[in-house]
């Protein structure tokens, strides 16, 4: 006769059995369902990817706000596949038609003593290049010999107020930014190696040839950052920008103060007429992302967002420093150019960053 506790065993070890089996079939199915789960929201992005890869101005203007601003949600908050291939093919492209990795500014490399330099209107005669202007201008590119990995282009758009990025764009190789931007380290970091400066913002501040004080105080934020000015998009930025370059050069030499190309922004504005943008003149945003597109291996774009309100539908400043809206007089497309930066995104050319970075 078989004991009693044998039989105990065997009806115990049987009952385990089938809650390990009971348990297996559980856990299969939840894998089976989580599997699914991730292959439908792959499939999802894939489509939304797709979608925003061939956006064109009508098919934006066709649809209303509310509906495009979800859109552009479910495309954010999917994963950010890089794609090399996409990269290297259209830095090829800027590299054959504009040339930023060259040409970018003037250098003592690119430009020689008395070469005239076209203005980007063809209403203004050339510009004959002083010996004197020539003497100091840099001797090469600040990127010259260096390999840019991580860029990043700090836009001033209110989407970038209370969004904790600095200390992400701080991490990045080579950070740009745009018109003399106030640093709010918490949101837009503190490193800085390229900044453009507006003539006009030197005209409205009255910063004199008496009064360089306040032009070298209000650069101090930015470290021996690079300088850029469109010193040919007309005459009168030429004097200004010449004076400000012969103001802050004996003072602090190691602050680049470097004239933009006229040629290459005259090709670059070409480049995008071919490609459907018609506005009369490209935004220095836009245009410095190309420019990183050319030079980095990896673009980050933030403060891109040329919208009243963010994607969670609530009201945004015009800058992250302040509620100042542009005049009537707007010589560019911010929507028309956004919406390529949302294609370049969707093809993993670059990446957009346009929620706060908790």
């Amino acid at each position: 006769m078989i004991p009693f506790k044998w039989i105990l065993g065997l009806m115990i070890l049987i009952l385990f059995s089938e809650c390990l089996f009971l348990a297996y079939l559980t856990m299969n199915k939840t894998l089976r369902n989580e599997q699914r789960k991730n292959f439908s929201n792959v499939l999802h992005c894939s489509v939304i990817r797709q979608r925003f890869s061939v956006i064109t101005s009508a098919s934006y203007l066709s649809s209303d706000f509310k509906s495009f601003s979800e859109n552009v949600s479910e495309l954010i908050n999917c994963p950010h596949m890089s794609n090399i291939n996409q990269k290297e093919l259209y830095r090829e492209k800027l590299h054959d038609c504009c040339n930023a990795t060259g040409l970018l500014y003037m250098t003592k490399q690119n430009t020689d003593v008395n070469k005239k330099i076209p203005y980007e209107s063809s209403a203004y005669p050339s510009y004959k290049m002083a010996t004197s202007i020539y003497n100091m201008l840099p001797e090469d590119f600040s990127w010259s010999g260096r390999t840019l990995s991580n860029c990043a282009v700090v836009g001033s758009g209110g989407i970038l107020k209370n969004s904790s990025c600095g200390r992400e764009i701080d991490t990045a190789d080579y950070v740009i930014r745009f018109n003399m931007a106030p640093i709010y380290e918490r949101d837009v970091g503190r490193k800085t190696n390229l900044i453009t400066i507006n003539p006009s913002q030197i005209k409205r501040a009255k910063f004199d040839e008496k009064r360089h004080g306040p032009l070298l105080k209000r650069l101090k934020v930015y470290g021996n950052a690079s300088l850029l000015m469109p010193a040919f998009a007309s005459p009168q930025n030429t004097r200004l920008s010449i004076s400000t370059l012969k103001k802050l050069w004996p003072l602090r030499p190691e602050l680049q103060v470097v004239f933009f190309s006229s040629s290459y922004l005259k090709d670059l504005d070409s480049f995008w007429r071919e490609r459907g943008l018609k506005a009369k003149r490209l935004s220095t945003g836009f245009m410095l992302i190309n420019v990183a597109l050319e030079l980095c291996d990896h673009v980050h774009v933030y403060g891109f967002w040329p919208f009243d309100t963010n994607l969670q539908e609530q009201n945004l400043s015009h800058h992250y420093f302040d509620n100042v809206k542009p005049g009537k007089r707007n010589l560019h497309s911010m929507p028309d150019e956004f919406l390529n930066l949302l294609k370049l995104h969707s093809q993993g050319v670059l990446t957009l960053h346009l929620q706060p970075c908790w």
